[in-house]
C-alpha cells in the first residue's frame, strides 16, 4: 500500500461539508482539535465523554465530537476535542489518532 505524504499544513474537508479548510499536521499531538465555533456551525455533537489535554499552558478537560474528514482523498473518522482556536493561524489540528487511521507520512518540506 502506497502511503499518503502530508505536508505541515493540508487543505481537508468535513464530510458532508462543500468548504475546504487548511489543518495544521501535528505529529506531536496525540488527539486532533477543532475550533469550538467551527464545530458548532458543522453541526459537530458533543459526545459525553472528555478527554485530558496536556499542553504547554497546562493540562484541561475538553468534550469530544465525532467527525468525518476527508484528507488526501481518504475518508477517515477520528475524535477531535473542542477548543477556542480562534486566535491560532488554522482552526483543525490533526493529531497521530487521524494520522495513524490515515496511515500517513509527513514530510516537513512539503
Amino acid at each position: 500500500m502506497k502511503r499518503s505524504v502530508l505536508g505541515l499544513v493540508e487543505s481537508i474537508t468535513f464530510f458532508g461539508s462543500k468548504k475546504r479548510l487548511k489543518a495544521r499536521i501535528d505529529s506531536g499531538a496525540t488527539t486532533s482539535s477543532i475550533d469550538s465555533s467551527l464545530a458548532e456551525k458543522l453541526h459537530l455533537s458533543t459526545m459525553l465523554v472528555k478527554k485530558r489535554i496536556r499542553s504547554a499552558h497546562g493540562s484541561q478537560l475538553r468534550p469530544l465530537v465525532r467527525a468525518t474528514i476527508v484528507l488526501k482523498n481518504k475518508t477517515i473518522t477520528g475524535s477531535f476535542t473542542l477548543a477556542h482556536r480562534s486566535h491560532m493561524t488554522y482552526p483543525v489540528l490533526i493529531g497521530q489518532n487521524i494520522l495513524k487511521k490515515g496511515k500517513f507520512l509527513i514530510d516537513p518540506l512539503k
